[in-house]
């Protein structure tokens, strides 16, 4: 999932930057409104995390404009204000959460979990494809009973794809779903994951399950005529709508204790 988290203290933004990125997230920072609009433009989020109190235009104004876009992702305000009407300025500007700072990592990673089951689309907590399974909430997999050793990219990758497992999903798209706006899409750097996968997920004897549609992309699942590739929990993708123009001129388990 691709997160834009929108924080202008730089100390805050780099801890929960590390930690969503070592929870398998996508994150993009902007450390202010005219950044995070102009980011939202360009760029499909499933999630933004977004603080009030950031340079002009403010958070509030900023979830305005979003909405006026057409963009409906779910959003999570930041505020280091606990006042009722703050919430309730958020809330009607179209914020779906609200935390107050400081807070708990592990609470704000429970609260992303928690807009991303109302975002519309199921996100089980365990996917499998064939004898392909994904614990998501332990970001692990295994393959016929047998644990697989996967680097936090490596399970990124392979979530999204048993996700959406049983039809081709495209380099463009997983650039921007698994990956953050440092990636080049001129470099080989997915097919090299893919292949990184290959070798641990359809290790010999075991049946291919990781295939590849030339000049289309990559599909996970039984790919032969007839076969049921589609992952068993797994929602089919939704598309979100798009603004053509917003902007008018640590290890995370053992931060969970720490105070943000």
């Amino acid at each position: 999932m691709r997160i834009l988290l929108v924080e202008d203290d730089p100390r805050i933004a780099n801890f929960v930057a590390k930690g969503l990125r070592e929870q398998a997230y996508a994150v993009d920072v902007a450390a202010n409104g005219e950044d995070a609009l102009y980011q939202a433009s360009i760029n499909p989020y499933d999630l933004a995390i977004l603080d009030v109190l950031i340079p002009e235009p403010d958070g509030f104004e900023v979830c305005r404009r979003l909405r006026q876009s057409g963009l409906r992702f779910p959003i999570l305000m930041l505020t280091a204000r606990d006042t009722t009407d703050d919430r309730v300025q958020g809330l009607d500007t179209g914020a779906d959460d609200y935390l107050t700072k400081p807070f708990e990592f592990r609470e704000l990673l429970a609260r992303l979990r928690a807009l991303l089951r109302r975002s519309g689309e199921l996100r089980p907590n365990r996917i499998a494809v064939e004898d392909l399974v994904l614990d998501t909430a332990a970001q692990t997999a295994a393959r016929g009973g047998k644990q697989i050793p996967l680097t936090t990219k490596e399970y990124a990758l392979l979530e999204y794809l048993a996700r959406h497992a049983g039809r081709v999903v495209g380099r463009e798209e997983i650039s921007e779903h698994v990956w953050d706006e440092t990636f080049d899409p001129f470099t080989n750097t997915i097919e090299v994951y893919v292949n990184r996968l290959r070798r641990k997920i359809d290790a010999q004897p075991a049946k291919p399950l990781i295939h590849t549609r030339r000049g289309a992309g990559y599909m996970l699942g039984d790919a032969t005529p007839g076969g049921v590739a589609a992952a068993s929990g797994a929602a089919a993708p939704g598309e979100k709508a798009k603004a053509d123009q917003l902007n008018p001129g640590a290890n995370p388990r053992a931060a969970g204790k720490k105070h943000v």
